[in-house]
């Protein structure tokens, strides 16, 4: 397996420190945005159009550091009701395979996407308790009239390059579990769209990431370190904890998702946090998640995705490294 790390947590340092800092981990595997939620100052896209010698020299930085560039990450929403942000993300994950083929790397990671709750609806809804049938009505909007034309075109275009199209299963998506993921692939008969298996997301909704890997097999083809931590406060707030904060854009430090809208505020004695592999569970369950890996896929790489706001960027980075070469061993 290749052990990496998603390199956007390193976006102040140019590429080819931030490959050193991978290498000098024991790291051999980095993961690359391409556009979606965030910018792409690792990867020039422009260049990698134009021609094929621009194309060898990124790659060259890679082999140079001795890492291999396993996956490009267009994290977005591409079924965002507002045009501004659906436009930009749709054609970034299209994009995406087209630079991934370029470059020769047959994995691109991204999310499902989250449509309003009817035509009409301006803002994205997630429907994930239909105990009344007005629920069942906007699920299926969002499936039938959004989501599916989208991901047959991104299933088509993914079978035309030879590219691997991983789908986070993420909250506030349409694909977030195992049975929302199995649905997709078999509503758009996928054979280029399948799941890229992040635990963190998964632990908080209660599900067992090893099992999950049990009941999706082969449809998984990427997968990212990430822990997550569940705190005290979910004895009283449970893991659906909604109290959030809004930052503004123009507010030192806003990440912009697009558009007008920015990442919220995460809550003061949170129910549960990201936190660096190894701060939410031990060695252990990190050896047996590799295994489930190894088992589907022997070459899959495996990127660390750093987000504990408790370690600053190398600490994160190297707490989280050690833990998966740990489990890897």
């Amino acid at each position: 397996m290749r052990l990496g790390a998603y390199t956007a947590c390193m976006h102040d340092r140019p590429l080819p420190d931030a490959l050193t800092v991978l290498r000098d981990l024991g790291l051999d595997s980095a993961e690359i945005n391409s556009g979606g939620f965030l910018p792409a100052p690792h990867l020039p896209i422009a260049e990698i159009r134009a021609s094929r010698d621009a194309r060898e020299e990124y790659l060259g930085q890679f082999a140079a550091a001795g890492i291999t560039l396993t996956a490009l990450n267009c994290n977005g929403n591409p079924l965002h009701p507002d045009a501004e942000v659906r436009e930009k993300h749709g054609q970034d994950v299209l994009a995406a395979i087209e630079l991934a083929a370029l470059l020769g790397v047959r994995r691109v990671v991204t999310m499902s996407g989250l449509p309003a709750s009817d035509p009409g609806g301006r803002l994205p809804s997630w429907t994930v308790l239909p105990w009344d049938s007005a629920y069942l009505d906007a699920r299926d909007h969002q499936w039938n009239d959004v989501a599916l034309p989208y991901w047959r075109e991104v299933q088509a275009r993914a079978a035309d390059a030879d590219v691997k199209v991983c789908i986070e299963m993420h909250p506030h998506n349409l694909v977030y579990n195992p049975a929302t993921m199995l649905r997709l692939a078999h509503e758009i008969d996928a054979t280029h769209v399948g799941a890229e298996m992040d635990p963190s997301h998964l632990f908080w909704q209660g599900i067992d990431p090893v099992a999950a890997l049990g009941a999706l097999g082969g449809l998984v083809y990427n997968a990212a370190a990430k822990d997550t931590r569940i705190n005290e406060n979910a004895k009283i707030n449970g893991v659906l904890d909604d109290r959030f904060g809004r930052v503004r854009p123009d507010e030192p430090g806003a990440v912009s998702l697009g558009g007008r809208y920015t990442l919220s505020r995460w809550p003061e004695s949170s129910s549960w946090d990201f936190v660096a592999v190894g701060r939410g569970h031990d060695v252990a369950f990190w050896t047996d998640f590799l295994a489930a890996l190894e088992k589907i896929d022997p070459d899959m790489a495996v990127n660390i995705e750093h987000e504990d706001q408790e370690l600053d960027q190398l600490e994160g980075l190297r707490f989280a490294a050690q833990t998966l070469l740990a489990a890897a061993r």
